[in-house]
């Protein structure tokens, strides 16, 4: 094993993109830690009783919802039954809103050493359309109070391809270039971006349907992606994966454990776990149900095998996403790759199928292709 993924599933609101496993019911926090703390232990000591050498942790990653919601004290307990004093990369997703400096001082003495801040946007109109509850001077003066508290790996997330980026004062490319910029002034060392969807069941779902607002066309958000590309890498940035972007020494090791199919543990309601071979397993994403399990000793979790024909098709969809593709010989029909590099979509190195920038455009179109 390799990570473990803990995740936090309380919002003080939802945001109106979202379709994420969250609630607000932010009195069960500490029965649910309770519960988390339970489950590490049982889990975690069924795993290392099954293996003749226990595989050490190397990265821990809170995600949610939003893991900022916890209190300093509740993440120090979470890190303290894990116990992995070995972990180089200690991730805490947060809202803004949430990083006082005494909360930054206070996570990083509990063994967090890295940041996700989703900041969204630096342009409070569309904060306020897509229902963030911090504004982009809060989203700035947190970026400066965690590099004041010692923090030097923060990454930040930004969405594009939001309605309002149709400004009339502006088109909707330099406003975007103006959001990558801002970005870029705050110093910090990984960017990931994506692009809006339209989940079903969502805030802006409904608007879209009911013509409050408009869908940005295919075009401009590919002319905003390419313009992310191009002035991200421009500033030293690797473009190691469709959507994120770190300095040198600086990519989501988490993270990349999903895209290169290192096992990983999942912890928390809804969260889910690899076993690096054959096996898939998950928590119920109830949180009720979740809790309840936890103090009665139960294991919760649904697993499922994969096949040879979902383990093919998972290499081919995580594989494509990254800088490194896809080897040549784990495709099982090469010829399939032909027209995709003749109209430049893909580049062929010595032993590699990697995607070019337009190939990512179109990269759902090949992974499909490609899937048996």
């Amino acid at each position: 094993m390799s990570g473990i993924y803990i995740h936090i599933p309380f919002c003080k609101s939802r945001c109106a993109y979202c379709d994420f496993f969250s609630t607000t019911l932010l009195s069960r926090r500490e029965a649910y830690v309770d519960a988390l703390c339970k489950e590490a232990k049982r889990r975690l000591a069924t795993l290392n009783s099954n293996l003749l050498t226990p595989t050490p942790i190397t990265t821990i990653y809170f995600g949610g919802g939003t893991p900022s919601l916890l209190s300093a004290e509740q993440v120090a307990r979470v890190l303290q039954t894990i116990d992995a004093p070995q972990a180089t990369e200690v991730t805490l997703e947060a809202n803004p809103g949430d990083l006082s400096p005494d909360y930054l001082r206070a996570i990083r003495e509990a063994g967090v050493n890295r940041l996700s801040i989703g900041i969204q946007s630096f342009d409070d109109e569309v904060l306020r359309l897509i229902g963030r509850r911090h504004t982009a001077a809060q989203a700035k003066a947190a970026v400066k109070a965690a590099q004041d508290a010692g923090f030097d790996n923060i990454s930040i997330d930004l969405i594009y391809g939001i309605p309002s980026q149709r400004s009339p004062r502006n088109s909707p490319l330099s406003a975007w270039e103006a959001q990558i910029e801002q970005a870029l002034q705050l110093g910090v060392q990984h960017i990931s971006t994506y692009c809006l969807s339209y989940e079903e069941g969502t805030r802006m779902t409904h608007m879209l349907e009911q013509g409050e607002i408009n869908e940005v066309d295919e075009d401009t958000e590919n002319a905003m992606y390419d313009l992310l590309v191009a002035r991200l890498t421009a500033a030293g940035f690797e473009h190691y994966e469709v959507s994120n972007f770190a300095l040198p020494g600086y990519r989501s090791q988490h993270n990349s454990s999903y895209w290169n199919r290192t096992p990983y543990l999942g912890l928390g309601a809804g969260a889910h776990s690899y076993d690096g071979a054959r096996t898939r397993s998950w928590n119920p994403d109830n949180l009720e149900e979740y809790i309840r399990a936890q103090e009665n000793g139960e294991d919760a979790t649904t697993c499922e095998t994969l096949t040879d024909t979902d383990l093919y098709n998972e290499r081919i969809m995580l594989g494509l996403r990254t800088a490194e593709g896809i080897a040549i010989e784990e495709l099982h029909d090469t010829a399939l790759a032909t027209p995709y590099i003749e109209r430049g979509l893909l580049r062929q190195t010595d032993n590699r199928f990697i995607a070019t920038i337009s190939g990512i455009h179109i990269m759902n179109r090949i992974i499909e292709d490609w899937m048996e």
